[in-house]
């Protein structure tokens, strides 16, 4: 496909999501006093996971917790993401899509990638309005200092190497099986991966190696200081935004020795009964604490599920795979079942309870519905693609405010949403056969043959019928989308989009 080409169907795309940007939601809240807000986020859970999604019991992992966090709060059906780990965090921390802070693809070790000292995140939003914040987990946006969350708003940051993921604690054990490096164990150690911690302001600090058994345990330490923080911060009778991005749901799955074995599906589904667990430990702690019904409490996952791509980390013979419920893809990919997924929204007196919606609700949309919540103020220098959807947790607006969204692998435009439509500008299908098949983030692209695909995933959720001839009128809504994207990166240039196959050149 002709560069020329991708742009202009990137703008079918993005023209229907700006067009959704537009709008936004007006509701007055009745509660003067600023709740405080927590946002767990589990990391590569897919939509057919949880029991409310119509997983848990049935897939031999229940996950009672998050069932019940449903039944006091609002479920969002159609909640979708940006297709990997660090596109999805840059997009909920900053309300836009990620390739305008050049992160559109998942940060890796070694590569240039990471978030700029310009960059306003939900950190600084919380920050600004009088808020204590602390992140305990995974930031994935960069270790470079003006990257770091303690350089964006965050009081506090606990957790792994914030330029890399869970997979790191394997880092150590591999070099050794493969003899990549000579030099001793305790030197592999020391040079590997480390937990580590900082404030605001501070540089970096290591705290100890990043080991598998490491892995195993970690979100109980998270959930440890992340109810520590909420004690601390209600005896000083101070607002809190806290950010807990646990590693529940991404491989390796490693178990504490509480939750080993407790699944029917091995390693995974282990993982995800672990979080559930975790879940209901920070519910309980605000009951205890006499602060629920003042409190906002997300839960939600960065992508669909890390799927064949991931099927050797088992462990135990059984794939460390999630389930994308009735769509199609994995993590990395720009399908539905890669960019829908789970999010509950638990808010007393203010969400009603055992509700859903299926208004259409991007993982950029929390931040200008934070913004409006706790009367935080937004940049105006540069595009915000996120739109206020505070309509949709209150119930007063069905279909929210939002009707477009488009998806970013890299430097190209892929594929868009508008409505129940979705469209393809790049065919992405996996590599190789046999045991080395790898789909998601290691899918092969090809160019169309000058058109996109279309599939109406409402009639066809799989996306298993290509529909573009039957409704070719949909192209000018889709394209209209992209032509107004087009027009706010002419006025709001983005940074050079990351590329980790071809060097030299910009995004």
């Amino acid at each position: 496909m002709s560069r020329s080409i991708r742009h202009a169907l990137a703008a079918l795309a993005f023209s229907s999501c700006l067009a959704g940007l537009t709008v936004s939601g007006t509701s007055v809240l009745a509660q003067p006093a600023k709740p405080n807000v927590v946002f767990i986020l589990a990391d590569n859970v897919g939509y057919g996971d949880l029991g409310c999604y119509g997983g848990g019991e049935l897939r031999g992992a229940p996950t009672p917790r998050l069932d019940q966090m449903a039944r006091e709060g609002l479920r969002l059906t159609q909640f979708l993401v940006e297709p990997a780990c660090t596109p999805s965090r840059a997009a909920l921390m900053t309300g836009q899509y990620s390739i305008r802070n050049g992160l559109s693809l998942i940060a890796i070790p070694g590569s240039p990638y990471t978030l700029s000292a310009r960059a306003f995140t939900m950190g600084e939003l919380f920050k600004d309005a009088g808020y204590a914040t602390a992140i305990y987990g995974k930031w994935h946006l960069g270790s470079e200092p003006q990257s770091l969350p303690t350089a964006h708003g965050f009081d506090e940051f606990y957790g792994i190497p914030p330029d890399i993921s869970w997979d790191a604690a394997t880092y150590v054990d591999t070099i050794e099986l493969t003899h990549s490096m000579a030099a001793p164990h305790a030197a592999l150690l020391a040079g590997g991966p480390q937990v580590v911690e900082a404030t605001a302001g501070g540089p970096l600090r290591n705290v100890k190696p990043f080991t598998q058994e490491m892995r195993a345990s970690i979100d109980n330490e998270l959930v440890d200081k992340s109810i520590a923080f909420m004690r601390q911060q209600k005896a000083a009778g101070k607002p809190f935004f806290l950010y807990l991005p646990f590693s529940m749901g991404h491989a390796p799955n490693l178990p504490s020795v509480q939750f080993k074995g407790r699944s029917r599906i091995g390693n995974y589904g282990d993982k995800v009964m672990e979080g559930d667990y975790h879940v209901g430990q920070i519910l309980d702690t605000l009951k205890e604490l006499g602060v629920d019904d003042s409190t906002l409490v997300v839960f939600a996952s960065d992508n669909g599920p890390y799927g064949e791509a991931a099927r050797e980390f088992g462990n135990q013979g059984t794939p460390d795979m999630g389930s994308s419920g009735p769509f199609r893809g994995e993590l990395g990919e720009a399908t539905e079942g890669a960019i829908r997924t789970a999010a509950i929204i638990r808010w007393p007196g203010q969400v009603k309870a055992d509700t859903t919606s299926y208004a259409m609700f991007s993982i950029m949309d929390f931040l200008p519905t934070f913004a409006h919540i706790v009367g935080g103020k937004l940049p105006e220098d540069r595009a915000i693609d996120g739109v206020n959807q505070t309509d949709v947790l209150l119930g007063t607006s069905a279909t929210g405010h939002r009707e477009s969204l488009l998806s970013f692998i890299g430097g190209d435009l892929v594929a868009a949403r508008w409505k129940q439509w979705r469209m393809y500008f790049t065919d992405i299908h996996p590599t190789g056969t046999g045991p080395q098949r790898q789909p998601g983030i290691f899918s092969a692209s090809a160019p169309m043959a000058g058109y996109p695909k279309a599939y109406n995933i409402e009639m066809d959720p799989h996306e298993d019928l290509v529909v573009a001839g039957l409704f070719g009128w949909v192209s000018e809504p889709a394209l209209k989308v992209v032509e107004e994207y087009l027009a706010s990166v002419r006025k709001y240039p983005n940074p050079p989009a990351p590329d980790i196959t071809r060097f030299g050149r910009g995004g």
